[in-house]
């Protein structure tokens, strides 16, 4: 092979050659090009023709290698020219090239030669998204300038554009910055409109919030949202949408070992993807015909408070980005519970702290009062018996505002206006007879509303714990209708917060076996940690009741629970 023209490849050497050897004459320029075919023997050739062919295979070289690498690469001179690029931005739709070429341009239109440069943008139809890094380099290779005039006083200034496909990565990002928004709406309880909400409305509120937010941006449609008791360590059930019902019946402990993966998230703080039901030993059914499920802790200050716990009727349907969203999701969902609990604290301090104060500020007058009516009696019995009368009702009454007072003090450890129920027997034809079970592990609470049914001519069963109830509950309907011993129960009634089973099972056992019977739940200041109130108003709960209440607002639900919307009679 013969490289070179002119006076070099004269017609005289190509002669003097072919009288030996089969000659090809080729420019330097397409000399690589040529000797890539294995056809030549030799290669005749001026010294800076092997320049040419070096910086020939130099190109070659950089060619592959910025073609290997997958990401599309331009390099750009003086005023934005294009001086060389590789196929993958070659490949870019013209829209996606013309923005990477901008800028390009404008880097070399500043003085700047700090550090790299990155920024992102969509293609022309939205549809993709690239993250250019735009950067200079102080010496380009010599193919670059090929040909140049090496004279010039001043060199070229080189960028080169490095773009790569972030599509994925940004639909992440979008995702993670919606959930985000979505989650600061979550937490939002501070409004009037929610702050004057009962504690079921506020949580009835923020759980519509919830499913509508897991089908809108995740396409959660099954899932159950646990919460962990810190006192048994059981998990209770908060909000639920499209389970079946037997997950209502479910009891699980915060363990690793028998308790379903809920119990083992909650245990251990880990996500877990279930990925085919049928074949996962931990998996407890949710769904009538399940699939696969994702379950993910819930934190508050790297505490695991409760579980996330996602279904689906398709195996395989939860992937590595549904586990993290879901993550994110939870710590909002964590949060807004938690903001809902400390909602209901404040307003329990709040109550307890002015029912306090009312007491404190009274306190005083009231003793004055009294130690003026006694000095009265002293003075007055001996001259008027009728002011002796007056003075004897004076001390009464204020014995009565000091008790009553009191009563408001204790709050959700008394009923209001038990006094003056009690002063007379009044038999009350809709009570009369009935039997009432009630649960209360407040001593006071359970013996107050005792004397009040008594008094009313109703036969109050008492029981001091939530299990007790139970058992009563199974005990009274095991036994034969009309047999020794038998009784009818009219209502029942249980506080929520007790320590063993809380209202919630004492309503759903009554519900099981005493379908037709109505039931009234009792809170104090509307706290309810279990949840017990929404669980329970979703399927029938009659009415709550919230701690301190009048003894007639008793009378009164306990009446319509019956079938009379008329207050009890005096």
């Amino acid at each position: 092979m013969l490289v070179g023209s002119g006076d070099f490849a004269s017609q005289e050497l190509r002669e003097a050659l072919r009288e030996r050897f089969e000659v090809e004459v080729v420019s330097p320029e397409d000399a690589l090009v040529t000797l890539r075919t294995g056809e030549h023997d030799a290669v005749l050739a001026q010294s800076s023709a092997f320049h040419a062919l070096e910086r020939g295979e130099a190109a070659a070289q950089t060619n592959a290698i910025f073609n290997a690498i997958g990401e599309a690469v331009c390099l750009c001179e003086g005023e934005g020219k294009v001086s060389w690029f590789n196929s993958a931005f070659d490949a870019l739709d013209e829209h996606t090239r013309q923005r990477a070429i901008d800028l390009c341009t404008r880097r070399l239109a500043g003085e700047d030669h700090g550090p790299p440069r990155r920024q992102r943008f969509a293609d022309a139809a939205g549809a993709r998204w690239y993250e250019a890094i735009i950067t200079d380099i102080e010496n380009a290779p010599a193919w670059v300038g090929a040909g140049r005039d090496a004279s010039r006083a001043k060199p070229p200034r080189f960028v080169i554009a490095a773009l790569r496909d972030v599509t994925d990565v940004q639909r992440t990002q979008l995702k993670i910055d919606t959930l985000d928004r979505a989650g600061q709406e979550l937490v939002r309880l501070e409004t009037d409109t929610v702050r004057k909400m009962h504690v079921h409305d506020r949580l009835e509120f923020l759980r519509g919030k919830i499913v509508q937010l897991a089908h809108d941006l995740l396409q959660f449609d099954h899932f159950v949202v646990w919460l962990v008791d810190p006192e048994t360590n059981r998990l209770e059930q908060v909000i639920s949408a499209g389970l079946s019902e037997e997950v209502k019946s479910i009891r699980l402990l915060a363990l690793r070992e028998n308790n379903g993966i809920s119990g083992y998230v909650a245990a251990t703080g880990r996500s877990y993807i279930c990925h085919d039901a049928a074949k996962d030993p931990r998996y407890i059914q949710g769904l009538d015909a399940p699939g696969s499920s994702l379950t993910v802790p819930l934190f508050i200050n790297d505490k695991v408070v409760g579980v996330f716990n996602v279904e689906s009727d398709a195996i395989g349907a939860f992937t590595e980005d549904d586990r993290h969203f879901a993550e994110i999701f939870g710590r909002h969902v964590a949060l807004a519970l938690h903001m809902l609990n400390l909602l209901v604290v404040e307003r329990v301090a709040t109550n307890v702290t002015a029912s306090e104060l009312m007491q404190d500020e009274l306190s005083e007058p009231l003793n004055d009062l009294e130690i003026e009516a006694e000095w009265l009696r002293e003075q007055g019995a001996v001259a008027d018996p009728k002011v002796g009368e007056h003075i004897e009702r004076m001390l009464k009454d204020i014995e009565s505002i000091k008790r009553r007072i009191r009563d408001v003090a204790r709050g959700p450890r008394s009923i209001l206006g038990v006094e003056r129920e009690l002063e007379h027997e009044r038999t009350d034809p809709l009570l009369h007879g009935r039997c009432v079970l009630v649960a209360d592990d407040e001593p006071d609470i359970r013996n107050l509303i005792r004397d009040v049914l008594r008094n009313r001519g109703a036969n109050p069963i008492i029981c001091a714990t939530g299990a007790e109830a139970i058992d009563e509950l199974e005990r009274i309907t095991s036994q034969s209708p009309g047999s020794s011993g038998s009784v009818d129960i009219a209502l029942v009634i249980s506080d929520i917060k007790m320590p063993d089973r809380n209202g919630y099972e004492v309503f759903s056992e009554a519900r099981k076996r005493l379908p037709d019977v109505p039931v009234i739940l009792m809170t104090g200041f509307g706290y309810d940690p279990h949840h017990s109130i929404v669980r329970a108003s979703q399927e029938g709960l009659q009415c709550v009741l919230f701690k301190p209440f009048q003894v007639e607002r008793l009378l009164s639900e306990i009446h319509k629970a019956l079938g009379e919307d008329e207050q009890p009679s005096d």
